[in-house]
């Protein structure tokens, strides 16, 4: 497989070479559209495609063939988590209960995407109304992780993780409420960016509307400031979306980190699981970020105990969902939705406002936090990505002990977190590490990143070259 198969290039190599006319749109959909024939009966990281998705490389070539890009995404193919309406397709969230109308308008990081001339290549798999990290759901089953198909991809944007290290095109939309952007990210190998509250806009509001935003997911860091470039604009729909701060986000992202304070934390109020090559990552990144001129040092910040907070956050938001639903409905849910549901559903108004409480006491204390660190080094993921076919057993644990220990709190006081890559673990699985910084500095999160990405450079997720030959009989 050579380097100049548009499916492995990143999206400011496409548009380079689509300025040049030495590549077409179209010619870079159908590379990536023949990876997909290939590859995705294994990976299944799409909920469906896009019939129009050839008609809308045509019109993009068209336009670059006159000199003429309607925008600075015109013909990259990019893919939205089936979580976010687009005109024209269905919003099934990965459940039975919902219903296969199409959507009538599109979300706003969809109409940032499309209004930059971005081709939507298809919608990506989410867990069951993005409620889980496990990379599976009741209607399009299991996404598998092209670095290896035996482990999970992650969630809740699982289908992005997979089409992302599949190189199903360079660019995808995950929604972020407790990890679910960040988690599939580490586990697949990209970076993926949780933004700012209020940065992309939210329309109509998730499950998790409180502390979810949708974000980035791409090959490298570069990418996700230029799609996070087109996503965050102001959407009248979105009142509570932040004021318009337009910009490229690639501009100072090559500034480096020399002078700036750096923090590697260990506790988020509680200390979240961590094992022996997760440490060893961290550690690899603080010294990445030393050598090249940051202030590392480890501190913790003073919060309280963000599990018992998030806990609460999640099961009130999944018991909500499922009350209003018909009992018809609610027997076709993933069964672990329904346990949280049901184990969080008698809560009282009081405790749940504790709760509320203490997670502005947890933003407050980071704000604080943030007067001395620029920015916080932390793990993404307790482990690895796990088995694929492993059951969901008891979700509440998990939650704070197999799958987001790390990046809950950062929902819950609403800062920037990005992920990147910083190599791969014994059996060749990804690992990444965690960046935080203080609201509305998601600037120094690609900073930091982008300084990490040039000292590590991940190769591509060729190994799933070798995986897809041993497996494409199954």
């Amino acid at each position: 497989m050579s380097d100049t198969d548009p499916a492995l290039m990143s999206a400011e190599q496409l548009l380079a070479l689509y300025a040049r006319r030495r590549l077409s749109p179209v010619e870079a959909l159908q590379a990536i559209l023949e990876r997909v024939a290939r590859y995705n009966p294994w990976v299944n990281a799409f909920a469906m495609l896009n019939p129009r998705a050839l008609a809308e490389a045509g019109a993009s070539e068209a336009r670059w063939s006159a000199g003429r890009p309607m925008g600075p995404l015109d013909g990259v193919p990019v893919t939205v988590k089936d979580l976010l309406n687009v005109h024209g397709m269905p919003t099934r969230r990965g459940s039975k209960t919902t219903d296969s109308t199409p959507a009538t308008e599109d979300a706003p990081a969809v109409i940032g995407l499309k209004a930059a001339g971005a081709v939507i290549l298809g919608k990506t798999t989410t867990t069951e109304f993005g409620w889980k990290t496990p990379g599976d759901n009741p209607l399009n089953g299991i996404s598998r992780n092209a670095w290896n198909p035996e482990r999970t991809v992650g969630g809740s944007s699982s289908g992005a993780g997979a089409a992302g290290a599949a190189n199903f095109g360079p660019m995808h939309i995950g929604t972020d409420a407790g990890g679910s952007i960040r988690i599939p990210a580490a586990y697949c190998g990209l970076v993926g960016l949780k933004p700012t509250y209020g940065r992309i806009p939210q329309w109509p509001l998730s499950a998790f509307g409180q502390v979810s935003c949708a974000g980035p997911m791409t090959r490298s860091v570069r990418d996700a400031a230029l799609m996070f470039s087109a996503m965050a604009q102001a959407d009248l729909r979105d009142p509570y979306c932040l004021p318009d701060d337009v910009r490229d986000w690639r501009e100072g992202i090559e500034g480096g980190v020399a002078g700036l304070r750096v923090a590697i934390v260990r506790r988020l109020g509680f200390a979240p699981p961590i094992d022996d090559e997760g440490q060893a990552a961290v550690e690899l990144a603080g010294r990445l970020l030393a050598e090249q001129g940051a202030i590392v040092e480890y501190a913790d910040p003073e919060l309280p105990d963000t599990r018992h907070v998030f806990g609460r956050v999640w099961g009130v938001a999944l018991a909500r969902l499922v009350t209003t639903m018909a009992p018809d409905k609610r027997a076709l849910l993933d069964k672990g939705l329904d346990e949280v549901a049901e184990r969080e559903g008698g809560m009282s108004a009081i405790d749940f406002l504790g709760a509320e409480a203490m997670r502005t006491e947890a933003a407050h204390a980071m704000a604080r936090f943030h007067q001395k660190y620029d920015l916080v080094l932390c793990p993404t993921t307790p482990t690895a990505a796990f088995a694929a076919d492993a059951p969901t057993l008891k979700p509440t644990e998990a939650l704070w002990r197999d799958w987001a220990p790390w990046t809950f709190a950062f929902n819950l006081t609403r800062q920037p977190a990005i992920t990147v890559p910083v190599g791969l673990d014994e059996s060749g699985m990804p690992r990444g590490v965690q960046l935080a910084a203080a609201q509305l500095r998601d600037d120094l999160c690609f900073r930091a990143a982008r300084a990490i990405e040039r000292a590590v450079a991940l190769p591509a997720a060729k190994a799933e070259e070798s995986h897809a030959c041993a497996h494409h009989h199954h």
